[in-house]
C-alpha cells in the first residue's frame, strides 16, 4: 500500500457468516490506539483463528452502567445473532465510589447489571461469558500480589456459577503471573516506551 512500488493490485471483500465474539469492557479489554499499550481484548484474535470474528466494543473508562447509557450495549445487541458470544469484563471503574453516577456495589447493582447483560445475550440466542478483571499490579510487604478489587471478583464467580455461565478468571491468573515474576520483574508486563 505504501512506498515507491506498492505491490497490491486489488483487494476484494467478501461477506463471511461466522459466529461473532462481542467484547464488552473497560480499558483492560479495549483496543488501545498506540503501540505502547495493549489490552487482552485486542490480543485475543491472535489466539482464536479464522473460525470466529471478534468485535471489540470495549472502551477505556466504561462501566456496566455507562456501557448501557452510552448505547454501546445497544449497538452490540442490535447486531447480535444466534450462535454469537458476549464476553463481559468490568470492575476497574465500577468500583470507584467517587463516580456516583456509575458506581455499582459488588453484591447488588454490579451483580444486577451483569444479570441484565446475561439475559440480553440469551434472549438473542447468544452465549454469555463472564470474566473477572485482572488485578492492578500492587504488592504487599510480603511480596504477594494484593487484591485491588475487593469483593468484585468473587461476585462475578458466584454469578457465573448461579447462572451457569462460563467464567474466564483473569483475576486469579493475573495474581499468579505477578507473583511468579515478583515485584520488580512484573513491571516488564507493563513496560511502555520510556519505562524500564
Amino acid at each position: 500500500f505504501e512506498g515507491r512500488a506498492p505491490a497490491v493490485i486489488s483487494v476484494e471483500a467478501e461477506r463471511a457468516e461466522l459466529p461473532t465474539l462481542y467484547l464488552a469492557g473497560d480499558s483492560t479489554v479495549a483496543d488501545q490506539p498506540g503501540p505502547a499499550f495493549a489490552s487482552w481484548g485486542q490480543m485475543l484474535p491472535l489466539f482464536l483463528g479464522p473460525s470466529v470474528a471478534v468485535a471489540n466494543h470495549a472502551r477505556s473508562g466504561e462501566t456496566l452502567k455507562s456501557f448501557i447509557s452510552s448505547l454501546r450495549l445497544a449497538k452490540v445487541l442490535e447486531r447480535m445473532k444466534e450462535g454469537d458470544y458476549l464476553l463481559v469484563q468490568f470492575c476497574h471503574n465500577d468500583q470507584k465510589r467517587e463516580w456516583p453516577q456509575t458506581y455499582a456495589e459488588a453484591g447488588s447493582t454490579f451483580e444486577a447489571y451483569l444479570r441484565a447483560y446475561i439475559a440480553e445475550a440469551r434472549l438473542r440466542g447468544a452465549t454469555p461469558i463472564l470474566a473477572t478483571a485482572p488485578q492492578r499490579r500492587s504488592f504487599g510487604p510480603d511480596g504477594r500480589a494484593r487484591n485491588t478489587h475487593g469483593p468484585y471478583p468473587d461476585a462475578v464467580r458466584a454469578l457465573a456459577r448461579a447462572e451457569g455461565v462460563a467464567l474466564v478468571d483473569l483475576e486469579a491468573e493475573s495474581r499468579r503471573l505477578y507473583e511468579s515474576l515478583g515485584p520488580e520483574r512484573s513491571r516488564l508486563a507493563f513496560a511502555v516506551d520510556g519505562d524500564e
